[in-house]
């Protein structure tokens, strides 16, 4: 079973995507699980404080080194209490990192526990990059406010290779490669003078043509 562990200060954003279609089902199968740690709930400041100003100053706050180092700490003592020996991948978010994709993702679902840390504010004290994490992983090359849909996009990517995941591995693209889909009906007309049609070789049944059709070679007909 493949377990994700994500430390967030919104750890209630998870909640309704998780509990629907493939994962609430892969989790229920135990297939995976998730479990959301409040970054809140790990620090020492008696206001539940996580974040201070950066040295050297500039704009917006930074979360901490302590409550990230605490929690991931934890993660792995228990961890290492379980039975069974865990291979753990640390894993920060962050635009600098590596760009997430399918290989990148096959990789990761070697491993049987993947600490997903999510930043927020104007960053993570980069003693988190340098200690704790093993990786920096981005999802693009734009910015968004906080590592959650980061952590969201990666337990997808890094699920859809897992085995029982999807019901049939013939539904992984890396497999059958993207190509155009239709269903029913074969013409649809959106407005008066105007027919959106089916390619013909979809509705021929002839299933060589169809694959080549789909692989885009030269003779198929598209």
């Amino acid at each position: 079973m493949m377990r994700f562990h994500i430390i967030t200060i919104f750890p209630g954003m998870f909640d309704s995507y998780l509990d629907e279609s493939l994962f609430k089902r892969a989790q229920a199968k135990k297939i995976i699980s998730v479990h959301a740690y409040d970054l809140r709930a790990f620090t020492k400041d008696k206001h539940r404080k996580v974040d201070d100003r950066p040295f050297g100053g500039g704009p917006g706050m930074v979360l901490a080194v302590q409550p990230v180092w605490d929690v991931v700490k934890k993660i792995k003592s228990m961890r290492r209490k379980s039975l069974k020996k865990s291979k753990t991948r640390v894993i920060l978010f962050s635009t600098r990192g590596k760009h997430l994709d399918a290989a990148v993702a096959r990789r990761l679902a070697k491993y049987d526990d993947l600490i997903l840390i999510c930043g927020r504010y104007e960053g993570v004290d980069e003693r988190v990059a340098e200690h704790i994490a093993d990786v920096e992983i981005s999802i693009g090359d734009y910015v968004l406010s906080g590592g959650e849909i980061p952590a969201l996009a990666l337990m997808e990517t890094v699920s859809r290779q897992i085995p029982g995941f999807l019901g049939k591995e013939e539904s992984l693209e890396e497999i059958n490669g993207s190509f155009p889909t239709y269903t029913r009906p074969g013409v649809f007309v959106p407005a008066k003078g105007k027919k959106w049609r089916v390619p013909p070789v979809l509705v021929s049944g002839d299933h060589k043509k169809i694959a080549e059709w789909r692989k885009g070679l030269p003779d198929s007909g598209k």
